[in-house]
């Protein structure tokens, strides 16, 4: 059996074209959907996230506002500019470039981001509209993975799916977007003493601990969806996720590869987030 890949470039830009048509629609009513991004510090993975962050705005008929500040802004003077980008009505979207220099709590910072245009999905608020289910904004990175599972035609209803990771910002929400999926979910970790014991009996795996080759071919149950968070360099520094792909393809029914698997889908998944903080906030004004 050789895996069927689950194309995360075309299904991005199936649903790029969908957020372009949105846009425009809302545009036309007469406002444009806007994200502001805020860049602080000279962290050039950061600087290379932002920009291509911005582009895809564009390119979708979003608004942008790109913030950049230096490293010793302070954190009473950034939390002075999420307060005035709360507040200004062209912005439905506000994120703030994660990581922040050490002197600022980046705790605070997403805390200060009005709940409405958190498209991030980081705050509390927004983890507990999801514990709850309730409707809020998903935090980009699952989002756009169960939208990669969706696109297999498989239904989770029943199925067994393992995490791999416990982070708040892809383990946890991974593993409530699944049991809201009604799928079975169990989340592994660091501490889990046989990890293999429990994605062995996963029909879905989700690898999210940035370490390759965390998830092998003897770990995989045949036919199983593998999808692949991680971003690492192999020892020829070429990027890699947490599976060691060739291997675990002759076993999987569908898997992610990477590049070209999750990481298109993350900047997907804020758009749709900022497009669908725009509608909601139109349609309560």
């Amino acid at each position: 059996m050789t895996a069927q890949l689950i194309d995360g470039v075309a299904l991005s830009r199936q649903l790029r074209g969908e957020v372009a048509g949105r846009a425009a629609r809302l545009t036309a009513e007469g406002h444009r959907p806007g994200l502001a991004v805020i860049l602080v510090g000279d962290d050039p993975a950061s600087a290379v996230y932002v920009r291509n962050k911005v582009k895809a705005c564009e390119e979708c008929g979003l608004h942008s506002v790109l913030e950049r500040y230096p490293a010793t802004l302070s954190e009473a003077e950034l939390l002075a500019r999420v307060a005035a980008l709360n507040d200004d009505d062209s912005i439905d979207g506000i994120l703030v470039q994660m990581p922040l220099p050490r002197h600022i709590d980046a705790q605070k910072v997403i805390a200060a981001i009005d709940t409405a245009k958190d498209v991030d999905g980081f705050s509390v608020h927004s983890a507990g509209t999801l514990t709850t289910g309730l409707p809020g904004l998903r935090p980009c990175t699952p989002y756009g993975c169960m939208k990669l599972i969706e696109s297999t035609g498989r239904s989770l209803k029943g199925l067994h799916a393992v995490v791999i990771g416990r982070s708040n910002t892809v383990g946890k929400p991974m593993a409530l977007l699944l049991l809201q999926a009604h799928a079975t979910v169990t989340v592994c970790h660091s501490a889990t003493p046989d990890l293999a014991l429990h994605t062995r009996q996963a029909d879905v795996v989700v690898a999210a601990v940035g370490r390759r080759n965390t998830l092998t071919a003897d770990m995989v149950k045949p036919g199983a969806i593998v999808i692949d968070v991680g971003m690492n360099r192999n020892d020829e520094g070429k990027l890699c996720g947490d599976v060691d792909f060739a291997a675990v393809r002759e076993v999987a029914g569908w898997i992610t590869p990477v590049p070209g698997g999750v990481g298109p889908m993350t900047i997907t998944m804020l758009l749709f987030n900022t497009l669908e903080a725009a509608e909601a906030r139109r349609a309560g004004a």
